[in-house]
C-alpha cells in the first residue's frame, strides 16, 4: 500500500512539476509576446505624434485662413484709402484753383478800386470847376472867352465830361460790387474746400490706422501659423527619427545583426516625386511617396494587376485587401513579390528585387525612414509576409 502510495505520490509530484513547468513556459511566452508587441507598438511614434501633428496642422491652416481673410480686408481698406487720397488730391487741386481765382479777383478789385478812385477824383475836379464857374456871371465868362463859340464849347465839354464820368463811376461801382460778390463766393468755396480737405485727412488717418491694425493682426496670425507649421515640421522630424530607430531595431531583431537604414534619394523611376510626402493620391488610392504607393506602382509597371485599395491601403492591410481579388500571400520570398513587414501601426511594404542564396533579399521601397525617399538594399527575408501579384 505504501509502495503504491509512494508511486502515486511520485506520479503526483511529477504531474505537478510538469504542470508548473508548462505554466511557467506559458507565462514566459505570454510575457515575451507582450513585451514584443508592446515594444513594437511603443517604440513607433505614430499614435503619440499623429494627433499632435493633426492638431497643429489644423491650427496652422485655420490661422493661415484667418490671415488670408485679414489680408483681403486690409487690401479693401487700402483700396478705400486710395479712393480717399484721390478725392483729397482732387479737392486740393480745386482748392488751389479757387485760391488762384480768389487772388486774381482780389487783384481785379484792387485795380477797379484804383480806377474808381481816379475817376472819382476827375469827377470831383470837374465838379469843383463847375462850382467855381457857377460863381462867375455869364457876362464875365463870355467876356473871358475869346468868342461866343469858345464859351459854348467849354460849357458843353464840361457837361459831357461830367455826364461821362458820372456814368463811368456808376459802371465802376457796379463792376466792383460784382467782383466783391464773386470774391466772397470764391472765398466761401475756398473755406468749404479747406474743410473738405481736413475731413478727408481725418478719414485717411483713421483708414491708415485701420489698415495698420488689420495688417498687424494678419502678421500675428501668419506668425502663429508659421509657428504651428514649424511645430508640425519638428513633430514630423521627431516622429520620423523615432520610427527610423524603431525600424532599424525591428530589422535588426529579424536579421540577427545591427541594421542601419541606408540614405535615401528621389529615384527608382517612381513618377510621383514632384511634391512633398503625401502631396497627392495615385491611381490606386494611395498617397504619393509612401511605401504603399511605390510598391503598387512598381508591380503595375511590370504589367501586373494592382487593385484600387479604397481606403484599405495601409501596408499591414495589403494581404487581406488584395486577397479579395484572388491575390495570394505566403512566407516564401519570391522575386517580384511585395514583402510586408508588420511593424508599427501601419506596417511597411517593399518590392522584392532579388532573392539571394543565403535567403536574404534585395528590396526597393519608399519612405522606410519616414522621409518619402527611395532606397534599394539587402536585408533578411525572415518575419515578412510576401504578396504574390
Amino acid at each position: 500500500m505504501q509502495h503504491k502510495i509512494n508511486i502515486k505520490n511520485a506520479d503526483y509530484f511529477d504531474y505537478r512539476s510538469s504542470l508548473m513547468r508548462f505554466m511557467l513556459l506559458a507565462i514566459a511566452i505570454i510575457v515575451f509576446v507582450g513585451i514584443v508587441t508592446s515594444t513594437g507598438r511603443f517604440v513607433f511614434a505614430d499614435e503619440r505624434y499623429d494627433d499632435q501633428i493633426h492638431a497643429a496642422k489644423e491650427d496652422a491652416d485655420m490661422q493661415a485662413r484667418q490671415a488670408d481673410e485679414l489680408s483681403r480686408m486690409a487690401d479693401n481698406y487700402q483700396a478705400e484709402l486710395v479712393q480717399l487720397q484721390n478725392q483729397s488730391r482732387q479737392i486740393q487741386e480745386s482748392l488751389e484753383k479757387s485760391q488762384r481765382q480768389h487772388a486774381s479777383l482780389s487783384e481785379e478789385v484792387r485795380l477797379i478800386e484804383k480806377k474808381l478812385s481816379k475817376s472819382q477824383n476827375l469827377l470831383s475836379d470837374i465838379i469843383v470847376d463847375i462850382q467855381i464857374e457857377s460863381e462867375i456871371t455869364p457876362l464875365e465868362m463870355i467876356a473871358s472867352s475869346k468868342t461866343m463859340s469858345e464859351y459854348i464849347d467849354r460849357q458843353a465839354h464840361q457837361t459831357a465830361m461830367l455826364h461821362s464820368l458820372d456814368k463811368e463811376v456808376v459802371k465802376i461801382i457796379k463792376v466792383k460790387r460784382q467782383l466783391k460778390e464773386r470774391q466772397a463766393e470764391v472765398a466761401r468755396e475756398v473755406a468749404l474746400q479747406k474743410n473738405q480737405r481736413e475731413q478727408l485727412e481725418i478719414k485717411q488717418k483713421k483708414q491708415q490706422k485701420l489698415i495698420n491694425e488689420t495688417r498687424g493682426e494678419e502678421n500675428r496670425y501668419r506668425e502663429l501659423a508659421s509657428s504651428n507649421n514649424r511645430r508640425v515640421e519638428q513633430l514630423r522630424f521627431d516622429q520620423a527619427e523615432q520610427n527610423r530607430k524603431a525600424t532599424e531595431e525591428a530589422m535588426s531583431s529579424l536579421g540577427g545583426r545591427n541594421v542601419k537604414i541606408p540614405p535615401g534619394i528621389l529615384g527608382g523611376d517612381y513618377p510621383f516625386i514632384h511634391g512633398p510626402l503625401d502631396y497627392g493620391v495615385d491611381p490606386w488610392g494611395l498617397y504619393y511617396r509612401e511605401c504603399v504607393s511605390y510598391a503598387a506602382w512598381k508591380v503595375a509597371s511590370t504589367g501586373r494587376f494592382v487593385p484600387h485599395f479604397g481606403g484599405r491601403g495601409n501596408a499591414n492591410e495589403w494581404p487581406t485587401t488584395v486577397a479579395k481579388f484572388g491575390i495570394k500571400n505566403g512566407k516564401e520570398p519570391r522575386k517580384g513579390s511585395v514583402a510586408m513587414q508588420d511593424i508599427g501601426i501601419y506596417g511597411h511594404v517593399m518590392y522584392v528585387e532579388k532573392v539571394h542564396d543565403d535567403n536574404s533579399i534585395t528590396v526597393s521601397d519608399y519612405n522606410l525612414a519616414w522621409d518619402g525617399l527611395y532606397r534599394k538594399y539587402q536585408r533578411s527575408s525572415g518575419g515578412l509576409t510576401y504578396i504574390y501579384f
